[in-house]
């Protein structure tokens, strides 16, 4: 039985370095301390290209040496835009005890007794390797533009899917010989799995995804360990199990679930993994449908120990209020927190508009589409435009006083109705 450390999608970059560095140097610690015999890195060890004299390097170089100085080390190719073609040549270089081996293109790894790394020199091996204490199958990520540039755009998603399922049967015959001569199979790649569950809780369905997990189990190889989705999820059939170790860390606001690595037992006939926690950074989403409550969140401030958290606050305001935001006193009611992100959605003004309205040959018929849209009586707007069009403002507001006057009004309440009528663009301030 074999103890395999499966860590995976370290991303590491200026950006990413102190989540990244702290999470895999604990995993390596326990990799270390529970014995494994092998470790692997299923893809994406780096966030973007970067430069070799990048801090980002150094560190990520000083860990593989830590586990290459405890046990073999079998890197896979990750996403392209993470990790170009080549960013991993350099860790075969380190002054190791053990070899680091880097997989760039679809292969077989064979580890060897003396602690050797064999590839295959075609897609697979006609047979077992002499001395193999470990068979694995390898699938880094594949290129869709070439598989565009063959079948089409519209189709290389779906062509690929189907192309990758072909090859992962292709492999069952040598992966069941090999659980026969009782050498323990592993397959590894890097790719989204049709029907998995992103970190933030998305189902991924449909059919332009690279593997389906009969697919994989086709394969028949006794684990199948994954990278590429960031959220820990297994499945199992007959003893074989096909898993994502998840990322090491939580580098996203809303991720879901414990982030970490995977310590897996495989046997020539068994297999089983334990998803292993690390210290990764705790987010926390304060959401708020209109203005964010400052009270509320002062109150989440003290009872959610929000210290030492990243908090996401999100909201959403209408046009006229994204102003009454007071963002400084957000900032200051979680002045506990390791980092603040304010998110404001602002709802756009939506006016409706009267269908045929610059169709209507006078301002009066325009008026009447308006007011059947709006549900407004249009015979009181009709009076009203007459007075506009016929009186001057002045004598507009002196009428409605002494119509007022005449019923009895209050001077108070008719220096109301002034008021009223100067906000409403009738009478002129001035009057009052």
């Amino acid at each position: 039985m074999l103890k395999i450390a499966q860590v995976s999608d370290l991303h590491y970059s200026e950006k990413n370095l102190a989540e990244s560095d702290k999470c895999l140097g604990f995993a390596v610690d326990q990799a270390i301390s529970r014995g494994a015999q092998i470790a692997v890195v299923s893809g994406d060890s780096t966030d973007h290209a970067l430069d070799v004299h990048s801090p980002a390097v150094e560190k990520l170089a000083l860990q593989i040496r830590r586990l290459a100085d405890h046990c073999p080390v079998l890197m896979l190719q990750g996403t392209f835009s993470h990790e170009p073609p080549g960013t991993l040549s350099i860790f075969p270089l380190l002054s190791s005890r053990h070899p680091v081996h880097i997989v760039e293109r679809i292969c077989q790894v064979a580890l060897l007794q003396s602690g050797r790394w064999l590839e295959s020199e075609g897609w697979r091996f006609e047979a077992i390797p002499q001395g193999a204490v470990a068979l694995f199958t390898c699938i880094p990520t594949v290129n869709k533009a070439v598989v565009a540039a063959t079948v089409g755009a519209a189709e290389a998603g779906e062509a690929l899917g189907k192309e990758l399922g072909a090859l992962l049967q292709g492999y069952g015959p040598i992966n069941s010989a090999a659980r026969a001569a009782l050498v323990p199979t592993i397959g590894v790649s890097h790719g989204t799995v049709s029907g998995c569950v992103t970190e933030h809780g998305v189902p991924m369905a449909g059919f332009d995804h690279e593997f389906t997990t009969s697919g994989l189990f086709s394969a028949m190889t006794q684990a199948f360990m994954l990278g590429h989705i960031h959220r820990h999820q297994a499945w199992e059939e007959d003893g074989r199990v096909v898993a994502y170790a998840g990322s090491i860390g939580r580098f996203h606001y809303g991720e879901e679930g414990d982030k970490g690595f995977l310590m897996w037992h495989v046997g020539a006939a068994t297999a089983r993994c334990e998803l292993v926690a690390t210290p990764a950074r705790r987010t926390v989403d304060l959401v708020f449908a209109g203005k964010p409550d400052l009270a509320e969140i002062e109150r989440a401030a003290s009872t959610q120990d929000l210290d030492g958290a990243f908090v996401r606050v999100r909201w959403s305001v209408a046009d006229e209020d994204r102003h009454g935001v007071d963002r400084e006193a957000i900032k200051r009611a979680l002045q506990g927190a390791a980092g603040v992100q304010l998110e404001g959605r602002v709802i756009p003004v939506v006016r409706s508009r009267a269908a045929g309205i610059s169709r209507c040959a006078n301002l009066h018929e325009k008026v009447c589409a308006w007011a059947a849209v709006t549900g407004v009586e249009a015979s009181a707007v009709l009076g009203c435009l007459e007075q506009l069009a016929e009186m001057t403002p002045d004598e507009i507001a002196q009428s409605l006083l002494q119509e007022r006057d005449e019923d009895g009004l209050a001077p108070a309440d008719s220096i109301e109705t002034m008021e009223v009528l100067a906000e409403q663009g009738i009478a002129e301030p001035s009057l009052f």
